[in-house]
């Protein structure tokens, strides 16, 4: 089942979430996040652009949209992003958790969405591909984490 955020979720997004902050470069942040964090950021954008995929009590997944700029010509614009636990990849959880975003942002007369991937990632690649997102930047050695340089890709879909 899909649906809103509620203020019980946080710890479980932020369980799953520090999953990647530990072992990906899915995200560049590196300290692990509490419940009370992830609270905030939830409350902090619109939490009707927040979506967890539930099953059997258990969120499996989640995604959000938050402003990809502040400025305010950049009204119209989003970045989103997608978290699934790494048992359940390759079940149709994230694309089921974005095309309800994406239609919940295109309600909203939201005109273009971004996402960024951490580069090389083939199956973040295709997956955003799938859903008609197009390359649209690469920016090498952006981000350092785990000794390492690492590019980031943007991927961006016209919703208008």
């Amino acid at each position: 089942m899909i649906r809103t955020v509620l203020p019980k979720d946080a710890k479980a997004i932020s369980d799953l979430y520090n999953y990647y902050i530990r072992e990906s470069t899915a995200t560049f942040e590196e300290v692990v996040l509490d419940a009370s964090e992830m609270e905030k950021r939830i409350q902090a954008h619109k939490p009707e652009y927040w979506l967890v995929f539930e099953q059997s009590s258990e969120i499996l997944g989640f995604a959000y949209a938050k402003p990809w700029k502040e400025r305010s010509a950049y009204r119209y614009t989003m970045e989103v992003s997608v978290y699934i636990d790494p048992k359940h990849h390759r079940k149709g959880i994230g694309k089921s958790l974005y095309e309800l975003l994406l239609e919940r942002l295109k309600v909203a007369d939201i005109h273009a969405v971004v996402a960024g991937i951490t580069l090389p990632n083939p199956s973040s690649i295709d997956f955003h591909e799938s859903l008609g997102f197009t390359k649209v930047a690469h920016f090498k050695e952006t981000g350092f984490k785990f000794g390492r340089w690492i590019d980031v890709g943007y991927w961006e879909k016209i919703l208008s």
